[in-house]
């Protein structure tokens, strides 16, 4: 694997452990190149060092900058990182990638000490990035011993990246396709980091997902489960995977067999929202149960139930171009045709979720545009939801970062009636959309956010910001292999 420069927008091969590690192209490789060695001309210019000036605007402009260059080099016309070119030198230039939208991060993951195994390294690891929490929290071992709770395991590199990192304000805990039994990260454990955010702030910091395998016999037991676990941890929403199954085969979400109890027991528990995965097929399952020709079917069916696909139906192997209906049967065009067909308005009970989406689509402007642009004309504005698939992807905030500064292109607007990326509708995706799935104010939720303890130790923490600009997931073919006899089909 080629070395990757360490860099505040990191366009790299890792993948978050669904889908084989991706090689950037040589453009993206060599602009890599390219932005570290400006970074260290640019530090050196006002006077910084080279990781004081990654850590501020002007590092991750000339970043956003570099990129601009090469995708324009190859033609690139369906958008841009709108910077100006002082940007990489003036941080006052750089505030386009900069704000205080209410951000609200659905899809966030925790890595386990044990995880590092793909990468042949040991447990130690994490008590290394314990240390350094530690010390930044500044907190005595003894409070450690006496059980602080996850700030002695792993929760530490999600409350680090997610919460002090980035301008996360709220995330959700989300699972790995598995058996209850089988999951790297079981209930309990997920709740405890709940726990230790919510002794850190706001109580509603951090939601749950509930990991649900309808197609697991016997489906009745599946179905007890559900009420257990909304019982116990007080759920915020359902997490499935279609296309995942213990002998193999996936499902449909209106087989009457697997998917219409499911549903029906959802509503009865009055958790009425249920994350799935679509797109981004797995290796070694039936690929067809990624399209989303089922989402358009069961939302007209419940329309009391929102139904918020993950991923967005995003497939790698599908570039997104312009919407269509005669190439529908997967990718992004597989959820628009779906809701077409079954006469789902947009802004209706169906949500885009961004997850690895965006990062992926961040690699090429024009599919960007055309992956955005469908998602917000067809699913509906108010419909797209942030996610980020964080941690695998370490600190979520180059993709806030990157997120901010994209416009699609004037001529793509005209051409495909995609709306322009306002400030106003990017404050949408980025929180206000979510809130009202979630029961969240996000007014109040914001003014918590920055008075709590967690928000006032993230403002000391920017006094001397320590970015590890790390990613966590496998970066190769070995890793990967690694990953998957570790942790089977992997997160998402």
């Amino acid at each position: 694997m080629a070395h990757q420069p360490p860099l505040p927008i990191r366009l790299d091969s890792t993948s978050n452990g669904e889908f084989a590690p991706v090689p950037v192209s040589r453009t993206i490789a060599r602009a890599n190149q390219v932005a570290a060695q400006r970074i260290t001309e640019n530090a050196r210019r006002v006077g910084k060092g080279r990781r004081t000036f990654m850590t501020g605007l002007c590092g991750a402009a000339t970043t956003l900058l570099t990129l601009n260059e090469a995708f324009a080099s190859q033609g690139a016309r369906g958008g841009a990182f709108a910077l100006p070119a002082d940007a990489a030198l003036d941080p006052q230039m750089a505030q386009a990638i900069t704000g205080r939208e209410f951000i609200f991060d659905i899809q966030t993951h925790m890595i386990e000490a044990q995880g590092t195994a793909w990468r042949g390294g040991s447990p130690e690891a994490g008590a290394r990035g314990l240390d350094q929490l530690r010390a930044l929290l500044q907190l005595q071992p003894k409070q450690c011993a006496q059980g602080a709770g996850l700030w002695c395991y792993d929760a530490e590199n999600l409350i680090k990246d997610v919460f002090l990192d980035s301008d996360t304000d709220m995330a959700v805990l989300s699972f790995v396709p598995a058996l209850p039994d089988e999951n790297p990260v079981s209930m309990q454990e997920a709740a405890r980091v709940r726990d230790l955010v919510a002794a850190l702030g706001d109580r509603r910091r951090l939601l749950l997902h509930a990991m649900i395998v309808p197609n697991a016999q016997p489906l009745q037991r599946q179905l007890e489960r559900m009420a257990e676990m909304h019982r116990t941890y007080g759920i915020a929403a359902w997490k499935v995977y279609p296309q995942w199954g213990p002998r193999g085969v996936g499902w449909w979400l209106d087989d009457p067999e697997v998917g219409i109890p499911f549903i029906e027991q959802a509503r009865r528990i009055g958790v009425k929202n249920i994350c799935m995965h679509k797109g981004l097929a797995f290796g070694g399952q039936e690929p067809r149960y990624a399209s989303c020709v089922d989402v358009g079917r069961v939302a007209k069916r419940y329309p009391d139930v929102n139904f918020i696909i993950y991923h967005s139906g995003f497939e790698l192997t599908k570039p997104e171009g312009p919407y269509d209906p005669a190439r529908a049967d997967r990718g992004i065009d597989s959820l628009v045709k779906s809701l077409q067909d079954n006469g789902i308005a947009p802004n209706a009970n169906v949500y885009a979720e961004l997850g690895s989406t965006w990062r992926m689509v961040m690699r090429n402007p024009d599919q960007a545009a055309h992956t955005l642009g469908k998602l917000l004309r067809h699913v509906g504005d108010k419909r797209v939801l942030w996610g980020t698939d964080s941690i695998w992807y370490g600190s979520p905030q180059d993709q806030i970062q990157a997120f901010r500064a994209f416009q699609i292109s004037t001529a793509f607007q005209e051409r495909y009636g995609y709306p322009a990326l306002t400030p106003a509708l990017k404050a949408d995706v980025f929180g206000l959309n979510a809130a009202p799935v979630y029961g969240i104010d996000p007014a109040t939720a914001r003014r918590r956010a920055d008075v709590d303890p967690l928000g006032r130790l993230r403002a000391d923490y920017r006094e001397d910001p320590q970015p590890s600009f790390a990613t966590y997931g496998p970066r190769d073919s070995a890793e990967w292999r690694r990953f998957r006899a570790i942790h089977g089909d992997g997160p998402g």
